[in-house]
């Protein structure tokens, strides 16, 4: 079992997440962060940290953001791991509201 990052995190990426993660199991590139599956140990400690309710338990990842699984096992191995909290991108903060958080 793994968690997923979904498409609320894309425009956003916030890191909140990666400030309490035990691994280095985020990865991000200039949009979004990406869980790598063999990394993380399913603690779930990212979850509430996310302002805006992007990372799922894989079991529990909403029917129509499935597709996010795959992803996130493709695209984190490629990228640099983020272990260090830092800024969203710009916009993060409108896009959160346009969220609805």
């Amino acid at each position: 079992m793994t968690f997923v990052v979904t498409d609320n995190c894309k425009g956003c990426r916030f890191t909140d997440c990666v400030a309490v993660c035990p691994v280095d199991c985020f990865h991000g590139d200039d949009d979004m962060l990406y869980i790598d599956p063999a990394e993380c140990i399913d603690c779930g400690a990212c979850v509430p940290e996310c302002p805006v309710e992007a990372i799922f338990d894989e079991t529990q990842v909403p029917d129509n953001q499935k597709h996010w699984t795959a992803i996130n096992a493709e695209r984190s191995v490629a990228l640099p791991v983020i272990n260090v909290q830092g800024d969203p991108l710009p916009g993060a903060q409108e896009r959160k509201e346009k969220l609805g958080f």
